[in-house]
């Protein structure tokens, strides 16, 4: 999903959403106008709106977490024994992380 943006608005998304710098920081950083940045960020939210509408990677990704706390309970709750529990357990913890 990398190549879905330009490298700049992809740099700018993570500077202002993951880094948490303001549009007059990212400005500095990049020497171009606030102005400039702001108008990157929403231009590429808006496409990502588009891609996820189209594509449904959050929905399924939401599915997928309910899914794995459903296992999850169902494990929890089983008669069995300890050291199975444990390692399937591991498992859906190891889906987690993909995600």
């Amino acid at each position: 999903m990398n190549n879905c943006l330009p490298r700049s608005s992809r740099r700018f998304l993570k500077h202002y959403f993951h880094e948490d710098f303001s549009l007059g920081e990212i400005a500095t950083e990049f020497e171009i106008s606030r102005q400039a940045v702001y108008e990157h960020i929403k231009r590429a939210e808006q496409a990502l709106e588009i891609y996820e509408e189209k594509l449904g990677l959050l929905k399924k990704h939401e599915e997928r977490l309910r899914r794995i706390e459903e296992l999850r309970s169902l494990v929890d709750g089983s008669v069995g024994k300890d050291q199975d529990r444990k390692l399937i357990n591991d498992k859906l913890n190891q889906l987690m992380i993909w995600d």
